[in-house]
């Protein structure tokens, strides 16, 4: 029960309300990293897109593209979509998510996500490409983005005493989600695949189904911690400016007028570009780089191998971030990644499977604690009462990314084969300009420093 401004007796909250979501005495809040991983780990569908883009080629052809089949480049358009959705949804969502509390949020997201999955299904029964933009590009994309922060906000605040820890439990599922998803993908599809179906809209169906009871789960299980909670015994540390870490609080709204945020949202922009076009590529490029000993089951497991490094790393390196600090862990980020990309290339053109893939692992650990770690980041320098609206703001970065990197992969990788340059090779001017977009990072990153105190929060307001 709750009174009213008036002192009139109101009736309980809604189930579906904010204040409904409160833990009650007892609560462990290690109950809520579940909740968020049954969200995460269906949203990381995305990272196992790419599986579909071969059989996609062939929709009409079945067994070859057919001249009215749709092109790679086409193709590419609907996992930018889906990546720049994401950043448009958590950043308009974010304000909204601290209103209304996770559990309507994440099922939203379940209500966008599934459902993006069975328009998306229409669209290749009906071969209209427009349809899979709509589905799981606008609708899949919102529901990534509200299924993605609102399990992070509520970590942080759950794990105030190990906040890199904390996101990279919540965002770990995310870059997990495609080591499920890229062989069942594949399974799905041989097991549908006939004389007039590729077997593509039928997964698409059963994903949609499956993953909608999932996040719905995750949904009904979220909770959120009483207002002034900590943990027992925790006192809060005192400030450390040379590892960033502030006790007082930005407001959303003041957080933008700070060169701070435009700094990280640069630092997660370019880390973002240099590896999301080639994740989203992954299953396509392994096959060209090695032409004729790597097979699409190879390679399928290859973007599942990829996904279990992204989805450690974000855990790792998000942990690691706790004792390193956050801005010494991008450095470690864009130097270690510079280094790799640079030599990936004649790792390829020497037939070195092994170095090739390892490099890539080690890149997409890096890029998935890039994730996790901007969370915490973002608590350090903004403190955590707006963390979560703040953090789907800065997501914007990785919609621009999404647009980004698969475009610079594509077209570039497109241009070069157009001109002769045989597709093995059509690689090597994209990754090492990634190496570039790299140093521009270590930059941005170099000149994070603390917020001035005329944008803290005044202390009655907080």
């Amino acid at each position: 029960m709750s009174a009213n401004a008036n002192g009139v007796t109101l009736g309980a909250p809604s189930f579906f309300s904010k204040e409904a979501t409160v833990a009650g005495p007892g609560f462990s809040r290690w109950m809520v990293p579940p909740a968020a991983l049954a969200v995460h780990l269906c949203i990381g569908q995305a990272y196992a897109f790419s599986v579909f883009n071969g059989p996609l080629t062939k929709v009409i052809g079945i067994t070859q593209s057919a001249p009215d089949d749709w092109k790679l480049t086409t193709l590419g358009w609907i996992f930018s979509l889906a990546i720049f959705f994401l950043g448009l949804s958590a950043a308009f969502a974010g304000r909204w998510l601290e209103q209304v509390g996770p559990r309507r949020t994440m099922m939203t997201a379940a209500f966008c996500f599934g459902g993006g999955f069975l328009v998306s299904a229409v669209g290749v029964w009906a071969h209209q490409i427009w349809l899979l933009y709509l589905g799981y590009g606008v609708l899949g994309g919102i529901g990534l983005g509200l299924g993605y922060v609102s399990p992070v906000s509520t970590l942080i605040r759950w794990f105030p005493d190990r906040r890199g820890m904390a996101a990279g439990l919540a965002i770990m599922g995310f870059g997990g989600g495609a080591m499920i998803a890229a062989p069942l993908s594949v399974a799905l599809m041989n097991h549908f695949k006939s004389a007039t179906s590729v077997g593509v809209a039928e997964t698409f169906v059963v994903l949609g189904v499956v993953y909608f009871i999932s996040m719905m789960i995750g949904s009904l299980a979220i909770r959120i911690p009483p207002q002034g909670w900590k943990p027992a015994g925790w006192t809060p540390p005192a400030e450390a400016s040379h590892r960033l870490i502030t006790r007082h609080h930005v407001h959303i709204d003041q957080a933008l007028k700070t060169p701070q945020f435009y700094l990280i949202w640069l630092v997660l922009f370019l880390n973002v570009t240099a590896g999301i076009g080639v994740l989203g590529q992954a299953s396509v490029m392994i096959q060209e780089s090695f032409k004729g000993t790597i097979t699409p089951a190879a390679a399928a497991g290859f973007v599942g191998l990829l996904s279990l490094f992204n989805m450690g790393g974000r855990f790792v390196w998000a942990s690691a971030s706790d004792l390193l600090g956050r801005k010494m862990t991008y450095y470690v980020f864009f130097v270690l990644g510079g280094i790799l990309y640079y030599f990936v290339p004649g790792f390829a053109s020497s037939g070195n499977t092994v170095l090739f893939v390892l490099s890539f692992c080690v890149i997409l650990s890096m890029y998935g604690g890039g994730f996790s770690t901007v969370p915490a980041y973002l608590a350090d320098i903004f403190g955590t009462m707006h963390v979560g609206g703040i953090h789907g703001r800065l997501l914007t970065a990785w919609a621009a990314a999404g647009i980004a990197g698969p475009v610079l992969v594509n077209y570039i990788r497109a241009y070069q084969v157009a001109h002769g340059v045989a597709k093995s090779g059509a690689y090597t001017m994209t990754l090492h300009l990634m190496v570039i977009l790299l140093v521009v990072g270590f930059i941005c990153n170099l000149l994070v420093k603390p917020v001035h105190e005329k944008h803290h929060m005044a202390a009655d307001a907080v």
